[in-house]
């Protein structure tokens, strides 16, 4: 098997919580989660999501910033405080990787600074800072820009990237392009589906339009040793059963695709 570990993202389970995450993600094999600090009291609780670590046997590999919309006041409102303390929470758990977007336009401080201060966060710590690609925001015909300095962070000089497929649907841009404007400074996937609908899907990898399969044969064949983690939307599941089907679905398809290319390589050897 290759090296990259596959991790499921705790807004995976929404609207079940935190907690249900750890629970699933170690039922169904996950090698971890990615914990969304968001308006759920336990994901922003260090102490409890290490009991729930402990208790599931399930590895914390990364924490998300809170930078939605729905949590710009999630562990305060200063920026720059949130990735202090996201980088704390990750050191504190064991995890490698904080993901973090870029910031909204009308953080008009925050954003001019950016660049240099994931820069400068970046060498005070082991924990790498990998900046998220985003989208454009669409209304009717109209294309808005909601981030600064842009929604594609590949024409910046930060250390590390995340890629995210559904986010890459949804700017309706070539995703295995972008991984290769991203280079060796990949760090971390978030992998779902989208069909380039104005919305962002996060559809189940395999249900959509985008190269899921491709791009994980390409990070196996790569020696890729960073995560893998499933930011999918099961919110219209019927039930709790069908949301862990279709989380095992993910899963399934994720270490298939990883597989399948490390076993070809090998066999070339």
């Amino acid at each position: 098997m290759p090296d990259a570990r596959v991790a499921l993202s705790t807004a995976s389970v929404y609207p079940e919580n935190t907690e249900a995450a750890f629970e699933i993600a170690g039922r169904l094999g996950y090698d971890g989660v990615e914990v969304m600090v968001w308006t759920d009291p336990i994901s922003q609780d260090i102490d409890r999501l290490r009991e729930l670590s402990d208790f599931h046997q399930v590895p914390i590999l990364a924490v998300h910033a809170p930078c939605l919309l729905i949590t710009q006041r999630v562990w305060g409102t200063d920026p720059w405080a949130k990735l202090v303390k996201a980088r704390s929470a990750a050191e504190r758990l064991g995890a490698s990787t904080v993901v973090v977007h870029p910031p909204f336009r009308w953080q008009r401080q925050y954003a001019r600074d950016f660049v240099l201060g994931i820069q400068r966060m970046g060498g005070e710590t082991d924990v790498r800072f990998a900046v998220e690609n985003m989208y454009p925001w669409r209304y009717r015909d109209r294309e808005v820009a909601a981030y600064a300095p842009a929604w594609d962070p590949t024409g910046e000089d930060y250390p590390h990237f995340t890629v995210d497929l559904s986010h890459v649907a949804t700017s309706r841009t070539d995703a295995l392009a972008m991984v290769d404007r991203m280079g060796d400074r990949l760090a971390h996937v978030h992998l779902a589906d989208g069909s380039g609908s104005a919305k962002d899907e996060h559809l189940i990898p395999g249900r959509g339009t985008q190269p899921c399969a491709e791009l994980l044969e390409r990070l196996a064949a790569n020696g890729f040793d960073g995560h893998v983690v499933l930011e999918v939307n099961t919110r219209r599941a019927p039930g709790p059963v069908e949301r862990e089907a279709d989380l095992a679905e993910a899963l399934a398809f994720t270490r298939l695709n990883l597989a399948a290319a490390a076993s070809e390589l090998s066999g070339t050897q």
